[in-house]
C-alpha cells in the first residue's frame, strides 16, 4: 500500500494517531476482507476491534451492525445502532435494527412515531410496517386504511392487500381476508406457498373444508409433509385455526419475509439476508424464515452457517424433512459427503414413503460414484411414486444413468425410454441415451435421430454438440462430423473428452497434425489423481506415438482374442 492509499483510509476512517491508528486499520481491513468473503463471524470480530479503538467511525460503526445482523445475532447489532442514531447519524441499516428492536420490546408506539418522523427502513417497507403497528395499537380501521394507501403505491399494490387480508384474518375477518384471497374484493392475492397456506386456513375457519382441500391440489403437485399434513386434516372436516400471524410482531415479521423474497432477484443475496434474519428474530416460529436464511448463505458458499440455520428447524416441525435436506445438500457442497450421507441415511429413515429423500439419496451416492448404492435409492422412490406422471421422469433418468454405469445396459435402456414417455423430447435424455447406442454402436441411426433434436432444443450446449459430431463419426461420415466437434471445442475447450474426440474426427480427415495438438490438449486437461471413466489417458497417449489407426487395429485385435478365447 502507497503512502497516499493508506492516508486516504485513514481519513475515511477518521483515525487520528499513529498507535490507534495501526491497530484499528489492521482490524478494519481484516474485517473489510472478511466480508468480501462473506465471513462473517469473523467480520464481527474484527470489526468489533476496530470499534472499540474508534467508536464512533461511522464506517465501522454500520459494518459491526451489517456483520452481528448477518450472524443472526441482532441482539449485538443493537446497541451499535443505537448509537449510530444518536450521533446524528442516517443509517439504513442501523434502522432496520432499531425497528425490529422496537417491535421486539413491544414498544408500539415507538414504532409509529418511528415510521410518521421518518425513520424508518424505506417506502417498501416503511408502509406496511405502519398499518402492522397499528393493528397493534388496537386501530384496526387506521390499519386497513393505512395498508389501503400503500396499495396505491406503484408496485406496491400486491404486497398490501396480501397484508391486509392476513390482518384482516389475524383480527378473525375470515369472511373479508377470504374475499381478498379470492379476489372478490382487492384481490386476488398472487399465490404463494404461504399465501396459500393461509388461505386454506381461512376456508376451514369459514367451514369450507372441501373448497380448501381443492386449493391445494390446484396449487401443488407432490405434497411435501407440511402441505400434506395441512390436507389430510382439512379432509377430515378438521377446523384448522389461522396459525400463519398471531400478532402485530408476526405481521411485521412476515414484511421482513416478504419483501425479502422479492428483493432476491432484484439485489444480493447478503442485503436479503438481513430481512431473513430480522424476520425470524422478531418471530421464532417463523420457521420459512430460517430456510431462507440457510438457502441465502449456502448461495454465498457459507456452508457451516447455512447448516447450522438448517438444523435449526425443530424436529417436530413439519419443515423439518425439507430442512434436512437442504442440510444435506449443503454439506454435500461443502464437501463433506460422509455427514450429507448420514443426514439422508436418517432420514429416510425416518421418513421411508417420503420420495424425494429417496432421490435426494440417489443422487449423492451417484454423484459420489457408489451407483449400486444410488440405483437401490431410485429403486425405492419409484416403488413409493403413486403415480406415474411427468414430474417423475427425473428419477428413472438418474437411474438409467446409474444402470449404464453398472454395465446394466437393457435396466438402463428401459428407465431412459420410460423418462422420454414420461418427458418426450427432453434434451438431456435423448443425449444421454443417443451417446450411449452411439458408444455401444447400436442403433445408429435412431442414436444420430435423438442427438439431432437434442441439438436442436439446446444448439449452446457443448456436451449435446459433442455427441452429434461424434455419432457422426460413428457413423464413418467424418467430414460432417468435423463442424460439430469444432463447435464443441469452442463451447467446451478445456474438456478433455471432447478435444479427445476433435483429435479422432480430425485425424479421420487427414488433418493429422491437429489431430495431435488436440489429443495433447486433452492429456493437459486430464485429472489424473481423480480419473474419469470418460477418458483414458493411456489410450491418447498411444494414439500420439502410433497414429489413431494403428490404435484401432491393436484394440480391433485384442477383440477378436477374447472371442478366440471364449470371453
Amino acid at each position: 500500500m502507497t503512502r497516499k492509499t493508506l492516508f486516504t483510509v485513514l481519513l475515511a476512517l477518521g483515525m487520528s494517531g499513529p498507535a490507534v491508528a495501526q491497530e484499528a486499520i489492521g482490524s478494519y481491513l481484516a474485517a473489510r476482507q472478511a466480508t468480501f468473503g462473506y465471513d462473517y463471524q469473523a467480520a464481527a470480530e474484527y470489526f468489533t476491534r476496530a470499534l472499540a479503538r474508534d467508536p464512533s467511525n461511522p464506517a465501522i460503526m454500520e459494518s459491526a451492525v451489517v456483520a452481528q445482523m448477518s450472524l443472526g445475532k441482532i441482539d449485538l447489532a443493537i446497541p451499535v445502532a443505537r448509537k449510530i442514531e444518536a450521533d446524528g447519524l442516517i443509517s439504513h441499516i442501523a434502522h432496520m435494527a432499531l425497528v425490529a428492536d422496537d417491535v421486539k420490546r413491544g414498544e408500539i408506539d415507538a414504532v409509529i412515531t418511528r415510521m410518521e418522523d421518518g425513520r424508518g427502513i424505506g417506502d417498501l417497507a416503511d408502509g406496511l410496517i405502519l398499518a402492522w403497528a397499528h393493528l397493534g395499537a388496537g386501530d384496526v380501521r387506521l390499519a386497513m386504511a393505512n395498508f389501503d394507501n400503500v396499495a396505491q403505491e406503484p408496485g406496491l399494490r400486491s404486497f398490501a392487500i396480501y397484508h391486509k387480508a392476513l390482518a384482516l384474518a389475524s383480527v378473525g375477518d375470515f369472511e373479508s381476508a377470504e374475499k381478498i384471497f379470492s379476489g372478490v374484493s382487492d384481490g386476488p392475492v398472487q399465490r404463494t406457498r404461504r399465501g396459500t397456506i393461509a388461505w386454506a386456513e381461512i376456508l376451514s375457519q369459514l367451514e369450507r373444508n372441501e373448497d380448501a382441500v381443492d386449493l391445494l391440489d390446484d396449487s401443488f403437485g407432490a405434497m411435501d409433509p407440511e402441505i400434506q399434513g395441512l390436507r389430510d386434516k382439512l379432509a377430515a372436516s378438521e377446523r384448522v385455526p389461522f396459525s400463519l400471524i398471531k400478532s402485530a410482531e408476526d405481521g411485521i415479521a412476515e414484511v421482513f419475509y416478504t419483501l425479502g423474497r422479492a428483493l432476491v432477484t432484484e439485489t444480493g443475496e447478503d442485503y436479503v439476508l438481513l430481512y431473513s434474519r430480522l424476520a425470524h428474530y422478531l418471530s421464532p416460529g417463523h420457521i420459512d424464515s430460517l430456510i431462507m436464511t440457510a438457502e441465502l448463505l449456502e448461495a454465498l458458499e457459507r456452508y457451516e452457517l447455512a447448516t447450522a440455520a438448517y438444523k435449526s428447524v425443530p424436529r417436530d416441525h413439519p419443515a423439518f424433512s425439507s430442512a434436512e435436506l437442504g442440510r444435506a445438500e449443503s454439506l454435500r457442497r461443502d464437501g463433506k459427503m460422509d455427514a450429507a450421507v448420514e443426514v439422508l441415511e436418517q432420514l429416510s429413515v425416518a421418513y421411508p414413503d417420503l420420495p424425494i429423500v429417496h432421490v435426494s439419496k440417489g443422487d449423492l451416492y451417484r454423484q459420489m460414484e457408489q451407483f449400486e448404492d444410488a440405483a437401490i435409492a431410485y429403486d425405492r422412490a419409484v416403488e413409493i411414486y403413486l403415480d406415474l406422471d411427468q414430474q417423475q421422469w427425473f428419477v428413472h433418468y438418474a437411474r438409467a444413468i446409474s444402470f449404464e454405469r453398472l454395465g446394466r445396459w437393457p435396466e438402463a435402456e428401459a428407465d431412459f425410454r420410460k423418462a422420454l414417455e414420461l418427458n418426450p423430447d427432453h434434451p438431456q435424455v435423448l443425449n444421454y441415451l443417443g451417446y450411449s447406442l452411439v458408444e455401444k454402436r447400436i442403433k445408429l441411426d435412431e442414436a444420430l435421430d435423438m442427438i439431432e433434436r437434442a441439438v436442436a432444443a439446446e444448439p449452446n450446449s457443448g456436451y449435446i454438440v459433442d455427441s452429434l459430431g461424434w455419432v457422426l463419426y460413428r457413423l464413418g461420415r467424418y467430414e460432417e462430423a468435423v463442424g460439430p466437434m469444432e463447435r464443441a471445442a469452442e463451447l467446451m475447450p478445456i474438456d478433455p473428452v471432447v478435444n479427445d474426440h476433435l483429435g479422432d474426427v480430425l485425424w479421420s480427415v487427414g488433418r493429422y497434425t491437429e489431430a495431435e495438438f488436440q489429443w495433447r490438449r486433452a492429456l493437459s486437461f486430464v485429472d489424473e489423481e481423480n480419473p474419469s471413466p470418460d477418458i483414458d489417458p493411456d489410450r491418447i497417449r498411444r494414439k500420439l506415438e502410433v497414429g489413431l489407426y494403428q490404435v484401432l487395429e491393436e484394440e480391433r485385435a485384442e477383440s477378436l482374442e477374447v472371442v478366440d478365447d471364449g470371453g
